[in-house]
């Protein structure tokens, strides 16, 4: 790849060691993309994942996208010699992921993390090592459905609708990478590796729709522990029929709403000022609409959108995948790659998310046949040394001016693990997740996303808050943020003008399109990225065409932001240990639009190699959504191949057909005078995926979360009662969890850090505090005494 060199690879010198075979290998892929030497080690013959379907050309289009520039050795676990060379092997590496393949040599990943002190080891299952339902099994859409978040998906009454098959398993896996890297990064510190038992379970409650946790406005309703209704409203960002197709409108402000209104012809039974009100608009949701819908069906979809632009209306086409992966935007950045993952079949790849530097890092090399490599290490190993510290991150300062979920939760992913985290709020753009309902002083959306961190008051925009944040940037290590591209660098804070103050700060940030190409500019917010990348299209069911409801199911999801997190965080990581290499600093922009694109990869690539006319053979599972007894209970069942059907005769008594509908008909009547529990229980004892779709009540009570002790309680003196929070990331058996500071009032802290870190005296704070420069709370007990 063009400007791609060995010294920018921020993981270069990391020694990965693979032995998995199937959903796992994802994980490695993405510390590949980032430069690390990934190993991959196959039995005689390859893995079985070579061949799992969907497959292009009879090549399975999972196993090429997941194992892109790795490296693959053969080992056979009946030789002893091959299985003395496993644990060689594992002596000479940095990091370890194994699944059940581990086994076939002999070992398991706890005992290789014992044999060698600095290795960091995962151990990659389904629901963890231990506890109730350590042995169960799981496919992505029964993980979708135990994560709560099948419960907000569909209809406010029916069959609830999955949705594209890769997200809650792609989710796990970036996750996984995030886990194991702040592992490796406190292995860094301290010299000691340490065993990692990960559940992707855990993971996909934890970030992909979580019920505890960072949540947009439009979920947070449907989110509180007793709520077990279903979203009433699937228009809170609708999407209207037009000439060729749809578009989709997400009005949030009032500027907004006035476009909108403009654009309507400034009619009369909208002019009231109170429309300038979310809620107002929500409640006369069926006669706006059907206003807009009249407008709309005269346009076509590019005609709309370019309207809509320019009228202030944040408005996108709902695109196919295929129309996205064809798009000027995406060719223009880099974000897609001409390959050949068949002989003879040309299609397109998306590349990867991670951007560091404007370079994309990612797929660079096709996956490897079978024993393509030896099985040893051909790079030097990385001689990155770190302070000692406790903690992974403890000593590196965060200045965070991220904003919402994607924003807000990457600052608290390292406020978690031991950095200093100062959250800089401006008292005139204050951010959305401080929006508290009435009578409230803070949101929980707020006090769990931002805990362990610190409230700097500042106006960026007065010459005095730019010389202050400017002096703050000296002494810090990494800035966050998540404006719309350019806006930094308005304030007079681009990365240029950042490394002339600091050359060693990392300036991560993310946007809905990315900060180059034609859609950079565009006002992008989670529904919209969803529709122009092709995700809406994907999430609905066959036979949605009721008028009364839209046919698409995404509305009260906020995928993909906790990922963008996430990918946001892996990418700075890295970017922050290859500093320690270079003594340079990075630029990293995530572009949400592409994490959307990257976390449905295989079915974007089946779409566009479909269109195309490539011989496609597609999953044949059936993923079949079940009622259960009780209101409006359900469960998922997943029916991968013949001995999974076989398996559900032995239970249920009754030939399973093989056509999909007669198979969903079957179970269903089998399940729906039957607790939904009961049928999980019953189907993983005969090794078939199941599971209940969960609402946040049932997490709560669910015996293996419970066992494992992913939630503790967080206590807050604003809160009555302490609110359910995970304790970390994954199991470590050598990081302690995360502290529970509560997330503060704003300004909560704008003394203490400018007496601390800046030296100022309480005369000099008092005055800019008159100035407007600062703004802080005055008593922290008391959140009405704010200046």
């Amino acid at each position: 790849m063009p400007g791609y060199d060995a010294v920018s690879h921020p993981l270069a010198g990391v020694r990965v060691l693979e032995l998995t075979d199937g959903p796992a290998d994802g994980i490695a892929r993405l510390f590949a993309d980032l430069g690390a030497d990934v190993l991959k080690i196959e039995h005689p013959g390859g893995g079985a994942a070579r061949v799992g379907a969907p497959t292009l050309a009879g090549a399975s289009v999972s196993f090429a996208l997941d194992n892109a520039n790795k490296r693959s050795a053969i080992l056979d676990p009946l030789d002893p010699d091959d299985r003395r060379r496993v644990d060689e092997l594992a002596s000479g590496a940095d990091i370890l992921i194994g699944d059940q393949f581990v086994a076939a040599f002999g070992t398991t990943v706890a005992e290789l993390a014992s044999g060698h002190p600095e290795l960091v080891a995962a151990m990659m299952t389904d629901f963890g090592t231990d506890g109730p339902h350590a042995w169960w099994t799981a496919t992505d859409p029964v993980l979708y459905a135990m994560s709560t978040a099948l419960s907000r998906s569909g209809p406010p009454t029916g069959t609830p609708v999955l949705p594209p098959v890769g997200i809650a398993s792609a989710t796990a896996a970036v996750q996984a990478a995030w886990a194991i890297l702040v592992a490796y990064y406190h292995r860094l510190r301290t010299g000691r590796g340490g065993l990692i038992d990960f559940s992707r379970f855990e993971a996909v409650l934890q970030a992909l729709d979580p019920p505890f946790g960072s949540e947009g406005q439009a979920a947070s309703g449907q989110k509180r522990s007793t709520w077990r209704g279903r979203p009433r409203n699937q228009q809170i960002y609708p999407t209207f029929r037009c000439r060729d197709g749809f578009v989709r409108i997400c009005l949030l402000s009032p500027r907004q709403w006035r476009g909108m209104r403009a654009w309507l012809g400034e009619p009369e039974e909208f002019s009231d000022p109170k429309f300038d009100s979310i809620g107002a608009r929500y409640a006369a949701t069926r006669e706006l609409n059907a206003v807009i819908a009249d407008l709309f069906s005269r346009g076509t979809m590019a005609d709309l959108v370019a309207e809509g632009q320019a009228r202030g209306v944040p408005i996108a086409a709902v695109q196919g995948p295929a129309e996205a992966l064809a798009s000027d935007h995406f060719r223009a950045v880099g974000a897609l790659v001409d390959v050949q993952l068949a002989p003879g079949t040309d299609t397109v790849v998306p590349v990867g998310a991670f951007v560091i530097g404007d370079v994309h890092h990612g797929f660079a090399r096709t996956a490897p046949s079978p024993g393509a490599d030896r099985a040893d290490w051909v790079s030097a190993r990385s001689a990155v040394n770190l302070p000692a510290a406790d903690r992974p991150f403890e000593g590196l300062r965060i200045l965070d001016l991220g904003v919402i979920v994607a924003g807000g939760e990457l600052g608290r992913l390292f406020a978690d693990l031991g950095a200093e985290v100062i959250k800089v709020e401006s008292a005139a753009y204050p951010d959305g997740l401080r929006q508290a309902p009435p009578g409230r002083p803070m949101s929980r959306s707020w006090a769990l996303t931002h805990r362990n961190e610190s409230s700097l008051g500042l106006d960026l925009r007065h010459p005095r808050g730019a010389e202050i944040f400017a002096a703050l940037v000296a002494r810090s290590d990494a800035v966050f943020a998540n404006f719309k591209p350019g806006t930094l660098a308005a304030l007079g804070f681009s990365y240029r003008q950042l490394t002339d103050i600091n050359a060693r700060i990392v300036l991560a940030e993310s946007s809905a399109f990315g900060d180059r190409g034609p859609w950079s500019q565009r006002m992008g917010y989670g529904p919209l990225v969803r529709a122009t990348t092709g995700v809406t299209r994907l999430w609905r069911t066959p036979d949605s065409a009721d008028d009364e409801f839209p046919q698409f199911f995404d509305a009260t999801t906020i995928f993909p932001d906790h990922v963008v997190a996430r990918i946001t965080a892996l990418a700075t990581l890295a970017a922050l240990i290859r500093r320690e290499r270079t003594g340079q600093g990075a630029h990293v922009h995530i572009s949400q639009a592409e994490v959307a694109v990257n976390q449905l990869a295989a079915a974007y690539v089946i779409e566009a190699a479909r269109v195309a006319g490539l011989p496609v053979v597609p999953d044949a599972s059936v993923h079949a959504v079940c009622p259960c007894s009780g209101a409006d209970e359900w469960c998922v069942i997943s029916v991968r191949h013949d001995a999974d059907r076989a398996a559900l005769t032995g239970v249920i008594g009754v030939e399973m057909p093989t056509a999909a509908p007669e198979l969903i008909a079957a179970l269903s009547a089998y399940t729906s005078q039957r607790d939904k529990q009961d049928v999980a229980e019953a189907l993983q004892r005969a090794g078939i995926p199941a599971g209940p779709m969960n609402r946040a009540a049932d997490i709560l009570i669910d015996p293996q979360v419970r066992h494992r002790g992913l939630y503790t309680d967080l206590a807050h003196p604003l809160f009555e009662e302490p609110m359910p929070t995970e304790t970390g990331p994954a199991r470590y058996h050598h990081i302690p969890p995360a502290p529970l500071r509560p997330a503060p009032l704003p300004g909560e802290h704008t003394r203490d850090i400018c007496q601390r870190v800046l030296a100022l005296d309480d005369t000099a704070i008092d005055r800019l505090i008159t100035d407007g420069v600062l703004f802080a709370a005055t008593d922290p007990n008391d959140p009405r005494s704010s200046l």
